[in-house]
């Protein structure tokens, strides 16, 4: 994600509370399991609150939300990942990495950023898994509390 003055910073999401970012974080992985496009089941994993690297821990937040997806069969791993790295630049994604991982599994390892949603998100293949999956983590960009609230950690 882009949009910042500082190319290694985290970009600014707008302001929030951490409850209702936590409900778009979820959004964003509901279009995500979406866009998978085969028969399998989501693992049940809530959103998480984080720090904001460089600023105000009582002003600014992430969210974080790790979920794994489980194909129907085995055999529809590679047809899952494929979908993925197909349709997210069509929904506004840019893949900013793609490749096996350093793991003595080889896994293939994909990060895209949406800019304008102010999201990124790393999925990674375990095809060497029992059983076989998907772990996927979305995290957002900075959110700043609005004025007299304070930032719900979960």
């Amino acid at each position: 994600m882009s949009d910042t003055n500082d190319s290694g910073s985290i970009p600014l999401a707008g302001t929030s509370t951490s409850l209702d970012a936590a409900d778009e974080t979820e959004k964003v992985s509901s279009e995500l399991y979406d866009m998978i496009g085969v028969k399998g089941r989501a693992s049940d994993s809530r959103p998480g609150v984080t720090d904001c690297s460089g600023r105000d821990r009582e002003k600014y937040f992430q969210i974080f939300h790790p979920w794994s997806f489980y194909p129907a069969s085995a055999s529809e791993l590679d047809k899952a990942m494929a979908q993925l790295r197909e349709n997210l630049p069509k929904r506004g994604w840019k893949i900013v990495e793609y490749g096996p991982d350093t793991s003595k599994n080889k896994n293939i390892n994909l990060t895209a950023d949406n800019d304008q949603k102010k999201f990124s998100v790393n999925i990674v293949q375990m095809a060497k898994n029992d059983p076989p999956k998907l772990s996927l983590t979305v995290v957002s960009g900075c959110y700043k509390i609005p004025d007299g609230e304070e930032i719900e950690r979960f």
